[in-house]
């Protein structure tokens, strides 16, 4: 059973020679916008194996030499990959790392004494443990001096480091904002060993260790720039969509110390690694006519023209000969023979991704249309990771779907439970007391002794405890009962309201179990039982907590399963990814975009705002102020926007889509 399906959805198929070049002269001609040395690989897993390689050899070379290997080593997710290659060698391949030292790039300040969470428990649980390196050889700065020993500490610190030779590797990620460690925006390049206050959204992406924000000590020990620049060799690494726009300014920005990583241009043995997610806004990968000749295809010349109409500010047919020589796109005149010829064609494409009819026009012409005119109706289900992803991301196409006539099915994958404040238990709360004691009197002890319990533990309740499985409960039933209410109000019957509760995201924290077989079987037990002709399923891969990944996991994992099996179903179903609050597709992806109409995207807000306990008190709304209904409006706006600059028809709101081929 494949769990990871997501990491293999490609949009653009980038060109081998572009991500691996097969010799240093075409290397240096693709790579001509990039300040650092960058190696790009198609999955996650090639990219965590060849640092591994880089280590292993560093390791043994040192021990061949009778020295010691020193590491400088932080903690961030995209480094989970590495460690876990590592472990593998050492359990499966004997590698051995008894002549390792290692040094943590940075530990959260101040610490509690007893407090778990640590940037070097963390180091431990995911890394040291597993491995053979001594004790003794594990040096980290002590979260938990005074403050007033801080600035000691850390030239101490320093001072070890010399005495073990200096680092030979450093292994670091690069957070959304440029940091390094935590050396946050504003850090220079001479920086040093130092107490540094964390940044606001490093602290979101810290939240996942620590159950909240607020559970984030406020300041950190980190190494400086300076320190990590006299590595003798540093890897970066990222991985996933989330990071792209990040990597682009690392490897191709100006030295700035708003983005700390842009100083590693100045290392002279640095490298990024990548996966192509990651590296999808290098000039290489989205811009490739920018480098080098093209293999054009339909996708790629798209993209092109919607780069240049965007530069200079002109609609598709409005784009001459003279607008594509100046900006690199000759090679298109010669494949099509004109402006002319290339603009109509990309025009009808881009035209042909609109439609009013989500489900199919039924007894029309489809040979154009991004879904097939039969069978009408068609079965339908709408996978929503969340109680409100579905009307957030496209109620606007379930409306339509809905008043078509189509058999549509909402699949909520999981409670959303650890989404609701703790206020919104103590309202329903004081609802079900007095309901008690209103309609069924003092006899019934159980919701008396429940509702004392409940107001004792939300009274003492710390930043970061779980709640209890009885609070949870709760909160998922508010959730429950707003998703309802949001699909009677869209007229989806209750029968078609389904909720799935996957197990993976019962663990109370925001950081979920690992998904598992048994999700998987929950998402399958719902295909086999309704045998859809359409799916839509999240696509939001670079959702900030990790959920909506998970969700799409378990669901392409159900279908492959039954791809596998040879069901029949299968073959006659369409399987659409929308994307939620957080992005949306690029338009040279876009292969169905669905109009809403004023009205229509007023009904949309309208699903939205029935969830209610997502508004102003929702947790997790993130830097972003806005609330979900506004970022979901400026989202639509905003692709119909795009659609109306390059010359097609002009919209209230689009909601976009792309087809997922199994």
């Amino acid at each position: 059973m494949n769990l990871n399906l997501s990491s293999q959805i490609v949009l653009n198929q980038v060109a081998e020679e572009f991500y691996h070049p097969s010799t240093a002269v075409e290397r240096s001609e693709i790579t001509r916008f990039e300040k650092l040395p960058t190696d790009i690989y198609p999955k996650v897993e090639d990219g965590a194996k060849a640092i591994a390689d880089a280590v292993e050899q560093e390791i043994k070379a040192k021990e061949r030499e009778g020295k010691k290997c020193v590491f400088g080593v932080g903690t961030g997710q995209s480094l989970t990959p590495i460690f876990e290659e590592l472990i593998r060698r050492h359990k499966e391949e004997s590698l051995s790392f008894h002549n390792v030292v290692v040094f943590n790039a940075y530990e959260y300040f101040p610490l509690k004494a007893e407090s778990a969470i640590s940037s070097l428990h963390q180091l431990k649980t995911l890394f040291l443990d597993h491995l053979d390196i001594p004790a003794e050889n594990i040096f980290s700065p002590d979260g938990m001096v005074p403050q007033g020993d801080v600035q000691q500490l850390c030239r101490q610190y320093e001072e070890n480091i010399a005495a073990a030779g200096g680092i030979d590797i450093m292994l670091l990620g690069i957070g959304r904002i440029g940091n390094v460690a935590t050396n946050e925006p504003g850090s220079g390049l001479a920086s040093r060993t130092r107490l540094m206050l964390i940044d606001a959204t490093s602290r979101e992406e810290m939240t996942m260790s620590f159950g909240g924000q607020d559970a984030v000590p406020p300041c950190s020990i980190t190494l400086g720039m300076a320190n990590i620049m006299a590595s003798r060799k540093i890897f970066v690494t990222a991985w996933g969509e989330e990071k792209a726009d990040i990597i682009q300014k690392t490897v191709e920005g100006p030295l700035t110390d708003s983005i700390p990583s842009s100083f590693l241009q100045t290392h002279n043995d640095c490298h990024v690694v990548t996966d192509l997610a990651a590296a999808g806004k290098l000039t290489r990968i989205i811009h490739p006519w920018l480098v080098a000749s093209c293999k054009w295809n339909n996708k790629l010349t798209r993209a092109a023209l919607v780069w240049l109409c965007q530069k200079i500010g002109k609609p598709i047919l409005k784009l001459t000969n003279k607008d594509y020589n100046e900006n690199g796109l000759s090679e298109l005149l010669a494949l099509y023979g004109s402006a002319y010829q290339c603009n109509i064609k990309i025009f009808n494409d881009l035209q042909h991704t609109i439609t009013g009819w989500p489900g199919g026009k039924p007894n029309a012409d489809d040979s154009n249309r991004p879904e097939r005119a039969t069978p009408f109706p068609k079965r339908i289900i709408v996978f929503s990771p969340h109680p409100d992803d579905d009307v957030i991301s496209m109620g606007g196409t379930i409306q339509r779907l809905v008043n078509q006539g189509h058999d549509l099915h909402v699949a909520y994958e999981t409670s959303g439970d650890i989404a609701v404040g703790d206020e919104e238990v103590t309202r329903f709360m004081h609802f079900i007391n007095g309901f008690n004691q209103i309609f069924i009197g003092e006899k019934d002890e159980t919701i008396k002794k429940m509702y004392k319990d409940i107001k004792v533990f939300l009274a003492e309740k710390k930043e970061g405890d779980i709640d209890t499985p009885d609070v949870r409960h709760i909160k998922g039933l508010i959730r429950r009962g707003e998703a309802r209410t949001a699909c009677t109000y869209n007229h989806i019957p209750l029968d078609h309201v389904h909720f799935l509760d996957l197990p993976f995201y019962e663990s109370g924290r925001i950081e979920k179990f690992p998904m598992t077989e048994k999700d998987v079987n929950i998402v399958r037990k719902l295909l086999v039982e309704i045998h859809p002709d359409e799916i839509f399923v999240a696509g939001d891969l670079a959702d900030p907590h990790g959920t909506h990944r998970k969700c799409t996991d378990a669901v392409l994992a159900a279908i492959d399963l039954e791809k596998q099996a040879g069901a029949q179903w299968l073959k006659n179903c369409r399987i659409w990814m929308y994307r939620g609050a957080w992005a949306e597709w690029e338009i040279e992806n876009i292969e169905m975009c669905v109009p809403m109409s004023p009205e229509e995207l007023r009904a949309k807000r309208n699903a939205i705002l029935k969830h209610s306990s997502q508004m102003e008190s929702a947790p997790f709304l993130g830097n972003d102020e806005r609330l979900f209904w506004q970022r979901a409006e400026d989202r639509n706006r905003g692709t119909a926007k795009l659609y109306d600059d390059l010359g097609l028809a002009c919209y209230e709101a689009m909601e976009a889509f792309v087809q997922y081929r199994p």
